[in-house]
């Protein structure tokens, strides 16, 4: 007997994009041996105590890192990888 699969959307999906990482990924071993809370202290003096929030500096270095890493020069190319990533 020949089936057909009967196609139905979810409303919900049980996701988590950690899990679709490999283990051997070159970031998640990055993750694991660089602590980069030291930015938070060598960075202090040049952010203001006014105004909007800005982004986190461990959260810009990782861009400028997977930038290097990545071979990426431009700036929005970096956030536009880390947007599809």
């Amino acid at each position: 007997m020949q089936g057909k699969k009967q196609y139905q959307e979810k409303l919900f999906t049980n996701f988590q994009l950690s899990d679709r990482v490999p283990s051997d990924n070159i970031y998640r071993k990055l993750k694991e041996v660089l602590d980069l809370q030291f930015l938070y202290t060598a960075t202090a003096k040049y952010y203001g105590k006014d105004g909007q929030k800005s982004i986190d500096p461990i959260v810009f270095f990782k861009l400028l890192l997977v930038g290097y890493l990545e071979n990426q020069p431009s700036d929005r190319r970096i956030v536009h990888m880390a947007s599809m990533r």
